[in-house]
């Protein structure tokens, strides 16, 4: 069984037991967290629309972290201009517990 849940503006297809990065929460490390589905299906039947919404995702947040840094090197040619960023993007990992259907 899976689903495609969604959070902020992007969509994540989950099963249970997958550990998913998800743009960062605001949630404690233990703490448990619910989404929303738009899709579940249990590979014989499908549900979309107003029947996954019947269905929550619950997971458990596992670590509040940062990505790998990446560089930013913006230069142009010719006028000695060069500079050097680094970025890295925080993100919340969490454990997929659940896929039931709620009340």
């Amino acid at each position: 069984m899976y689903a495609i849940i969604e959070n902020g503006s992007k969509q994540y297809k989950v099963a249970v037991g997958d550990t998913v990065k998800f743009e960062k929460l605001d949630a404690e490390v233990g703490a448990n967290v619910e989404f929303n589905a738009i899709f579940v299906t249990d590979g014989k039947s499908v549900k979309v629309g107003k029947d996954a919404k019947a269905f929550k995702v619950t997971g458990e947040v596992l670590a509040q972290d940062k990505m790998k840094k990446i560089i930013v090197f913006k230069y142009k040619s010719k006028k000695n201009i060069r500079k050097k960023q680094g970025h890295r993007q925080p993100f919340t990992a969490v454990k997929i517990t659940d896929i039931a259907k709620g009340e």
